[in-house]
């Protein structure tokens, strides 16, 4: 009984130093960066960085169309913005670093510019300008258009089309909904080829290859051909990659070098077409597959999803065969811009929600409109998405999108924008320094930002070990939330002459989230502290786990815990002095996310605010089950690779 009783006085005394010298620190300002002039700095943007950003709402396709509407897509060329405008001349550069991704670093310093040499090779006579994104409902709008696109193309000349099928087994069902709209695609171009005479003169117009990709490609059909039947075959043969590696950026390249010399020999137009769910993992290996593609006159058209809203991951749920369990299996899906331009962490851990960012991703749209060709997002309901915003309509007005495009360049001349703004480095080095995930574009990473929330012990003991480590996390988070709030504050008025209305936004969600998240955190000691102290008996004996959730009502500590609160602090402040900060840094919280709401309403940015105002800043602890069972994942439980 001494012994616990001794236990239980450490972990108060832990919990309540920690917790509630924060009010303190509330007060404090500790730059994480080197001192930042209050300038404005003029517009960099010009026309040529300008990305614009073409949307078109497609119905779905049920029936085979006997005529065609044709309509210029992306397409190879030696023009952008308008006809007779002189583009790029065949120019030997000895040094273009878009052959490389830059190596950069966004710490706490400085951001380190990559360097001035360029690494080149000849980019030819013309410059490749596709759509950004054209918005479909499915699969079968998608390959309608696609259709489209490839009878313009062979009304000027003979066509080869490869077809890259991501082999992941996040993509099983894709697959075989693609499998049942696919010979539309080839039997309306049957119907075309008969009835157009231009395309009837060439005879043969149209060649096509199947292959998959993971890790590796995989050949369906072992020479391009022109038998439908050969082709569906190969489409039922796509396999499943169990290695969760999409190498999408290396195998469109193989496949250029591959078919190119074939296609030019046959006097063809190549087309590449890749179906995937996700984002390559090979991303660094953008700007040498839009080198290739230019070089080849290949357009690469894209059907993909939406990417996640400033960050890099989602989670699909998977049923376990063995019994039944639902577990979360992490994918890539984003960010829609060159580097994540949110937070990624959500005030207790790694982010696990699902939100939309209204755009496709940064590496799959750049690749289409740079190649020539077009990206699809297919903005659907996903059965097995989960985490806040994985179900709500994932559609944006695109008049109310229009201001917040992403800048599609390359890696290089992003980091390059960015560090020329004060503004922009805050922000950036702030998402750095709250990053909790191993994230290759980010250049740290701090493991200890992700908090323990659920599947505490029903314990005494192993909760009081647990609580312990949670608390000193916590803790250590709200230092640095004040850390980053110091630096948005300070870099406040900076902000009306920023001309992006996307980095305004960026700044006024961050700051809201810095803000609501150290409330929060105080809240999650309060509870942790109070639940350590009283430890109530399970209302239902076959509940094992304790979790803390989100809430609205918020935790007031008790004439009791505030003594206690006194105790650690060594104040003699009022109880009602302490609860009136507490509702004016709540207030302040609120106040911000509203701003988000009327600034960028119908935003990505207003979604995610609304969320957070509807989750509320407080946090109430529940018990619940958890099935032994999961004890079995890595033995008779094999959790995939998506």
């Amino acid at each position: 009984m001494q012994t616990q009783t001794r236990n239980l006085s450490a972990l108060s005394t832990s919990i309540l130093v920690h917790g509630t010298v924060i009010v303190v620190l509330w007060l404090l300002r500790i730059d994480l960066l080197p001192a930042i002039p209050d300038v404005v700095v003029e517009t960099f943007f010009n026309d040529e960085q300008t990305q614009e950003r073409f949307v078109k709402e497609l119905d779905e396709q049920t029936e085979i169309s006997e005529t065609q509407n044709v309509n210029a897509g992306g397409v190879v060329s030696t023009t952008i913005g308008g006809a007779g405008t002189v583009q790029v001349a065949q120019t030997k550069i000895e040094a273009s670093e878009s052959l490389k991704e830059p190596d950069i670093q966004v710490n706490i310093s400085d951001v380190n510019l990559p360097g001035q040499e360029f690494l080149g090779d000849d980019l030819g006579v013309g410059e490749v300008n596709g759509e950004v994104g054209a918005v479909v409902e499915g699969y079968g709008a998608a390959l309608s258009r696609i259709t489209q696109e490839l009878i313009r193309m062979m009304r000027e000349r003979k066509v080869m089309a490869v077809w890259l099928f991501d082999e992941s087994e996040s993509m099983k069902d894709d697959q075989k909904e693609i499998a049942t709209e696919f010979h539309k695609v080839y039997e309306e171009l049957g119907i075309q080829q008969k009835q157009d005479q231009e395309i009837k003169k060439k005879g043969e117009v149209l060649m096509t290859s199947i292959l998959g990709f993971g890790n590796q490609i995989n050949v369906l059909t072992k020479t391009p051909t022109g038998d439908v039947k050969k082709i569906q075959q190969a489409i039922q043969q796509i396999g499943i990659d169990r290695t969760g590696k999409e190498n999408m950026c290396s195998s469109i390249a193989r496949v250029l070098d591959q078919f190119t010399p074939l296609a030019r020999k046959q006097k063809r137009q190549l087309v590449v077409i890749v179906v995937s769910d996700e984002s390559p993992t090979d991303h660094v290996q953008i700007e040498q597959a839009i080198q290739r593609a230019k070089k080849a006159g290949a357009p690469i058209y894209i059907l993909g999803r939406e990417a996640i809203f400033g960050y890099p991951y989602a989670r699909l749920r998977w049923k376990d065969p063995v019994y039944g369990l639902n577990h979360w299996v992490t994918i890539d899906r984003g960010p829609e811009t060159a580097f994540p331009e949110c937070l990624q962490y959500d005030g207790m851990h790694r982010r696990w929600d699902s939100f939309s960012s209204g755009f496709g991703p940064y590496t799959q749209v750049r690749l289409a409109k740079h190649s020539g060709g077009i990206f699809f997002m297919l903005p659907g309901e996903e059965e097995q998405l989960t985490g806040a915003g994985a179900h709500e309509n994932r559609k944006f007005a695109a008049l109310a999108m229009k201001e917040y495009e992403p800048l599609l360049l390359a890696r290089r001349e992003y980091a390059q924008q960015v560090t020329s703004r004060p503004f922009r480095v805050a922000i950036s080095n702030i998402i750095a320094r709250l990053n909790p995930n191993d994230y290759p574009l980010i250049p740290t990473h701090d493991p200890k930002l992700n908090i323990q929330q659920t599947h505490y012990s029903i314990e005494k003991a192993e909760f009081q070990r647990q609580a312990v480590e949670a608390g000193q996390r916590a803790f250590r988070a709200m230092t640095l939330m004040s850390e980053a709030i110091a630096i948005l504050d300070k870099n406040d008025p900076l902000r009306d002459g920023e001309s992006s209305q996307r980095w305004r936004a960026n700044f006024d969600l961050i700051r809201a989230q810095c803000y609501a998240y150290r409330v929060r955190l105080f809240q999650f000691l309060l509870t942790l502290d109070r639940h350590a102290v009283e430890f109530p008996p399970l209302k239902n004996p076959k509940n094992n786990r304790w979790h803390f959730n989100r809430s609205r009502k918020m935790t007031t500590p008790n004439d009791t815990q505030y003594r206690r609160v006194q105790v650690q602090l060594k104040t003699k402040a009022k109880r009602e002095s302490f609860l009136a900060e507490m509702k004016e840094q709540q207030s302040r919280a609120t106040q911000l996310f509203e701003l988000v709401l009327s600034e960028h309403s119908g935003t990505p940015w207003a979604r995610r605010a609304r969320w957070e105002l509807d989750a509320g800043y407080g946090m109430t602890i529940n018990e619940g089950f958890h099935d032994p069972r999961y004890k079995e994942v890595g033995k008779r439980i094999k959790v995939p690779k998506f």
